[in-house]
């Protein structure tokens, strides 16, 4: 089924019906395994149990990230490839996006306080994921105070966008400033540079995330889709009363 198929809300409907149940699924049983592979793995020598956020801090990090780079493609199907469930999309990855962001802000305090002596410090890192999270719910709020959905649409689109430049400050911060934050230790030139006994368990709980996310977002735009069907029908039911 290509994305021309997909542009149909009807069969977008019907492919959720189908696939939603086996994501939902496939997503429990790799959380389960990545929960118990985390448990498992040992402490390390340095910062001890509290390694372990690590398995929550870092997958919630890199889907913040991702969240905004989908809504970003979906700004680009709104404006330019004028694609019926483009915003469809992006309106149903905001919230997630808000929450993958707020869980990463929230776990690396938790992890940093006992590394750092402080739950909290202006960096570079922490900084720009801060303004992520505040860009999230501006978005939120934009698609809520316009009433007109073609017109949110528009205007939420082209704010993504703008708050796409976010992103490579996000990842690149670490070596462009001088931040508390540790560098990349995983996607990096030489390959990763953590023990198999972290990055096994890590990747599992990433995967996991990802499923989690792409289930929560074909539900949330399967919702929506069945919203505007439902406010079209008021609107129509409506006009009849009026005339």
């Amino acid at each position: 089924m290509s994305l021309i198929d997909l542009a149909n809300p009807t069969r977008f409907l019907a492919l959720t019906e189908r696939v939603l149940p086996w994501l939902a699924a496939a997503t429990a049983i790799l959380l389960a395994i990545g929960l118990y592979q985390s448990a498992m793995a040992p402490d390390d020598y340095q910062q001890g149990a509290t390694v372990k956020i690590m398995f929550i801090h870092v997958p919630n990090a890199w889907l913040s990230m991702f969240v905004w780079g989908v809504m970003s493609v979906a700004a680009l199907g709104t404006l330019v490839w004028r694609h019926p469930l483009a915003d469809v999309a992006a309106k149903a990855a905001a919230p997630i996006g808000a929450a993958f962001t707020f869980l990463a802000l929230v776990t690396g305090s938790l992890w940093g306080r006992p590394m750092w002596g402080t739950y909290w410090e202006w960096d570079a890192r922490l900084t720009s994921v801060l303004i992520l999270f505040l860009m999230y719910l501006g978005i939120m709020a934009l698609w809520r105070a316009v009433e007109d959905p073609s017109r949110a649409a528009r205007a939420a689109a082209i704010l993504t966008l703008v708050g796409a430049i976010n992103i490579p400050i996000i990842k690149f911060s670490v070596d462009w400033w001088n931040t508390l934050h540790q560098g990349a230790s995983v996607i990096r030139a030489g390959g990763p540079s953590m023990d198999r006994v972290f990055l096994i368990p890590l990747l599992i709980m990433a995967v996991a995330f990802s499923l989690l996310f792409l289930t929560l977002h074909l539900a949330a735009m399967r919702n929506e889709v069945l919203r505007r069907r439902v406010r079209t029908l008021q609107m129509m039911q409506a006009s009849r009363q009026a005339a």
